[in-house]
């Protein structure tokens, strides 16, 4: 069995949904949702690293284990670099992102993305996709794409709706380019060494014009495994109306 350890990045500040790791869903703070499913992963440590005193003491009062990290962090993998340094993880400990706004995260999709880089030694990270739905998905913006090669690496992740069909009019969007398309999901794996080099080199060109971190790994010409994910992905909380959504459903 793989071992692997979880780290889930919650930050107070959120710019549609301050405290987004405290807000209720069911009777319990979103964070301890994610906190739950992560530890019924099989992982050999779950660990919560936030910038607030007040996440921490909820995690920690969930019976759960919180790291204080730096406030000015850009980004969730800034986040885990120093969390493994505070951890003291070994520069090949499996570590897994997983987001502190996905309360639905099935367990078996973080085993899954940490046994997928397990398997490619020749890989800095993984991460999971699922097949886009329709046109509206395929061309939102919101709904990150990637495209990937033959032997399951990489090749671009984009905003954009990639690969582009073009139709026979010319320039214009193919009515069925969805089709074959596929979604990328904001999970990852990486080694804990290489998360921490990650996040020392800081953004490439094109992280910063697509505001996606995984393409400084693909702009330094690293190799990101890209798998379909075996369950139906969750639905993470980004809008009020998200939090409302999963809360009739868990409620």
């Amino acid at each position: 069995m793989t071992a692997f350890h979880v780290i889930i990045p919650a930050r107070h500040a959120s710019t549609r949904l301050p405290g987004k790791p405290l807000l209720d869903i069911a009777g319990r703070p979103m964070i301890v949702h994610v906190l739950g499913a992560a530890t019924a992963s099989g992982a050999e440590s779950v660990t919560v690293a936030t910038d607030d005193d007040r996440i921490a003491d909820v995690v920690r009062e969930a019976g759960g284990t919180a790291v204080l990290t730096a406030p000015d962090h850009q980004s969730g993998s800034d986040r885990i670099a120093e969390a493994c340094h505070i951890l003291g993880l070994a520069d090949d400990a499996l570590v897994v992102n997983v987001q502190g706004d996905e309360p639905e995260m099935p367990p078996g999709l973080i085993r899954q993305v940490a046994e997928l880089l397990a398997a490619s030694e020749s890989a800095v990270m993984a991460t999971l996709c699922t097949p886009a739905t329709g046109a509206e998905e395929f061309a939102d913006p919101s709904a990150v794409k990637v495209v990937v090669d033959h032997a399951g690496r990489a090749l671009y992740f984009s905003r954009a709706p990639v690969p582009w069909t073009r139709a026979d009019r010319g320039a214009e969007l193919d009515a069925e380019a969805w089709q074959g398309a596929h979604r990328h999901l904001g999970i990852y794996a990486y080694r804990s060494g290489y998360i921490r080099e990650f996040s020392a080199r800081g953004p490439c060109e094109l992280e910063s014009r697509e505001r996606l971190e995984q393409l400084r790994a693909l702009w330094h010409g690293e190799v990101i495994v890209c798998a379909v994910s075996r369950e139906p992905p969750p639905t993470g909380v980004d809008t009020v109306e998200d939090l409302e959504r999963i809360r009739r459903r868990l409620g």
